[in-house]
């Protein structure tokens, strides 16, 4: 963890966790100018997780792997979350933002209506390691202004638990504890949890929401079924159940618990443009070659 942990917090009691639905490994791809990243969520899933829309994850320390980043590239429809565990990444955009995401950092941006950004390491050597999280966006929002934010690694609210958890809440709240963002029209929760080995981790969570964890370091069990290393577990959704439930392995866990409210709306997806119908993606295309959007 990066910055300091200011209290400590019983965990929450968790009477019925979720079971584990499906284990999902990822798939190694590559995208931007040659990024060599796994991609956790993939498109086929993007209904079963409704509203998240895409996981990758990008952990390096060979720079041919990451050098080139993501030069000049369009979105629209839709949020990107970038969560960088290692490394430094530079964003500009045609909104005229910019800043640098560095260890610990969370940019968050909404590409609403259109914009074209790039995402560039500025360093030569040593590790690149994070994760972008696609999060889909309501038809009534699918037009709105871009908007952008970078959030240093001071600036997102942790803490610890009693039972040898700590936690980072980069979205949503946990244990009273409110994120860094929120919406109100996908709820997400985002957390970052570090668990020493044998320690336990419980989260509340609404019954209607559909949720994931994923392992990146070590290994762990979630309410009971063994998640290996880079691994991801797609909860199940029961009516009865309260939470989630995440106890390390012998060598202690680092994993991401990620949850949201269903948008229950048509997803139509070419490349980087995601909105509800086919014939508003034909008009995405069109005003990214014509020059209008962004």
């Amino acid at each position: 963890m990066t910055a300091t942990i200011v209290h400590t917090i019983e965990t929450e009691r968790v009477a019925r966790p979720r079971a584990v639905e499906r284990l999902v490994r990822g798939v190694a791809t590559s995208d931007g100018a040659g990024v060599k990243l796994t991609r956790v969520l993939t498109q086929d899933l993007q209904r079963r997780l409704d509203p998240f829309l895409m996981l990758d994850a990008f952990h390096s320390d060979d720079p041919n792997d990451y050098i080139a980043g993501f030069p000049d590239h369009p979105h629209r429809g839709f949020e990107t979350v970038t969560y960088m565990i290692a490394g430094r990444m530079r964003h500009r955009d045609s909104a005229g933002h910019e800043g640098l995401l560095e260890n610990g950092g969370v940019q968050w941006m909404t590409a609403g209506c259109g914009v074209i950004h790039s995402e560039m390491p500025e360093q030569q050597d040593g590790v690149m390691e994070g994760f972008q999280l696609w999060l889909n966006l309501p038809a009534r929002a699918k037009m709105s202004p871009a908007w952008y934010r970078d959030f240093a690694a001071a600036e997102i609210p942790q803490f610890a638990t009693t039972d040898g958890a700590e936690v980072r809440v980069i979205a949503g709240a946990s244990h009273g504890v409110g994120g860094a963002v929120e919406r109100e029209a996908t709820e997400p929760l985002y957390l970052d949890v570090q668990l020493a080995p044998g320690a336990r981790f419980a989260q509340a969570l609404p019954a209607d929401h559909n949720a994931f964890v994923y392992v990146y370091r070590g290994e762990a069990s979630v309410a009971g079924t063994r998640v290996a290393e880079r691994n991801m577990a797609i909860l199940a959704n029961d009516p009865a159940a309260d939470g989630v439930a995440v106890e390390a392995g012998e060598a202690g866990a680092r994993v991401l618990v990620i949850a949201g409210r269903p948008l229950g709306e048509p997803i139509a997806q070419y490349g980087p443009f995601v909105m509800n119908t086919q014939e508003e993606i034909y008009a995405a295309v069109s005003d990214y070659r014509e020059g209008r959007l962004g």
